[in-house]
């Protein structure tokens, strides 16, 4: 019998277990990397997936991008498209191929999500949607704010824990909305819209926490840009942090920070308005202190200068006497100097009487009126002759004045007048027109010529 001796040789790892290892030290050394170079062998299968390999002049790796990431890109890529990528170095255990599972791509150089932002801004500057001017008043003490954000996010608890704080008294009316991915752009106008209809809010706090420019492109949106430009409301923009710039915080009417710094700029401190209203009260007191002492002193015053009245009476009752005796005398002068006026026109009216200048006047109308019946007459003697005249010499041409001394005539079925033999034919009725009267008759023989 052959004695067993004991395996000495190292232990050998299985294919698997040789891939699971590489692929994570892979994933636990890189953490996440950019990458840059060109697309080369580009697949997108009915799945959604995406599949390539970046190279340089020099190497090429595999890359995976699934359809929950490629979902955002808006200009699908190409062969031979120079990008840059963000994702996870990993290992694709099945076939041990090293990849990258991508989760960003936007072109090499300026991005594209930053190209389409500049794009936006240079557009609208030039509309004049960021000038100054445009830009609405803040009411100094909102009676009614509204807020446009997400319902669940941590911006709308900053503004309400600072707005407690602040000034707890002001209402605030949540219009909610989604702030990230492709349903927020619309949502965020349709709230925008909603707080008009409303009409309860005088001034709009829109915004959100921060985060990515993917997270915040809902707020670099020309849909977003013109319903915040166009709201009557006045508009505070409050998104993501201090660093983060977008299209709303231009065109809105005050650009905040933070949401938290929103809520400080508009709403007023109520400690300091409780301090200023101490102050008042002690400057209210010393001021009514001092017109107390001023009207005391006042009073004493005219207490000194009050007189007797009845004595007072007596001297208002003298004058009151003197004042009547100068207005009898005063209107019995005006009296006579009115009756001696009166008298002196009443003589000027007598030699100027308009009598005598009515009298000419009315002898002037009556000839004037004889002469005017007697032209009349004359005029309308003429025009009768002048008509004689013309009605002999119409009655010289008249067809009927012919008629009169013979002649007549002859008209066939249709009314037309029959001036030669040849018009008519045997059995034709005829009508025959005379001086005086008209005759039918039937041709029973006609001789042209």
């Amino acid at each position: 019998m052959i004695p067993a001796y004991p395996d000495t040789r190292p232990h050998a790892l299985s294919v698997s277990e040789l891939n699971r290892q590489a692929r994570r030290l892979l994933e636990t050394s890189f953490m996440q990397v950019w990458v840059e170079g060109e697309i080369s062998g580009l697949s997108r299968p009915s799945s959604g997936h995406w599949y390539f390999s970046l190279k340089d002049q020099k190497c090429q790796i595999r890359c995976a991008m699934f359809r929950g990431a490629n979902q955002h890109i808006r200009a699908l890529p190409r062969e031979g498209d120079q990008i840059r990528i963000r994702g996870k170095v990993t290992l694709y255990e099945n076939r041990g191929d090293f990849q990258i599972i991508v989760e960003h791509m936007e072109p090499a150089g300026l991005g594209a999500l930053q190209q389409a932002f500049e794009a936006l801004k240079a557009k609208l500057q030039a509309e004049g949607l960021f000038e100054p001017t445009r830009k609405k008043p803040l009411p100094h003490t909102p009676r009614h704010i509204g807020v446009i954000t997400s319902p669940t996010g941590a911006a709308i608890h900053d503004i309400l824990t600072v707005l407690a704080r602040r000034c707890p008294a002001i209402p605030v009316t949540l219009y909610p909305t989604a702030v990230q991915g492709k349903a927020a752009t619309t949502e965020i106008v349709n709230a925008i819209e909603r707080a008009q209809r409303h009409n309860v809010a005088d001034i709009l706090i829109i915004g959100r926490g921060g985060g990515s420019l993917e997270d915040l492109w809902c707020f670099n949106e020309e849909a977003v840009a013109r319903a915040i430009a166009g709201c009557p409301i006045p508009t505070v923009s409050a998104v993501g942090h201090e660093v983060d710039v977008t299209i709303a915080d231009f065109v809105a009417d005050l650009r905040a920070p933070t949401p938290s710094a929103a809520a400080e700029k508009i709403s007023p401190d109520q400690q300091d308005w409780l301090r200023r209203l101490s102050e008042q009260q002690v400057r209210l007191g010393h001021s009514a202190q001092r017109l107390f002492k001023r009207l005391e002193k006042h009073l004493q015053h005219l207490s000194a200068r009050l007189r007797d009245p009845r004595r007072e009476l007596q001297d208002k009752a003298q004058r009151m006497d003197e004042l009547d005796m100068r207005l009898s005398k005063a209107m019995q002068q005006k009296l006579e100097r009115q009756s001696l006026a009166t008298d002196h026109l009443a003589q000027r009216l007598g030699t100027q009487s308009p009598q005598k200048l009515i009298t000419s006047t009315h002898e002037q109308v009556i000839r004037l009126n004889e002469r005017m019946q007697g032209a009349i007459q004359r005029n309308l003697r003429l025009q009768q002759h002048k008509l004689l005249l013309q009605a002999q010499t119409l009655n010289v041409v008249s067809p009927l004045a012919t008629l009169g001394r013979g002649y007549a005539i002859v008209k066939n079925d249709s009314g037309s007048i029959v001036r030669n033999a040849s018009q008519l034919s045997t059995g034709d009725t005829i009508r025959t027109q005379f001086g005086q009267g008209y005759i039918s008759a039937n041709v029973t023989e006609v001789e042209p010529q």
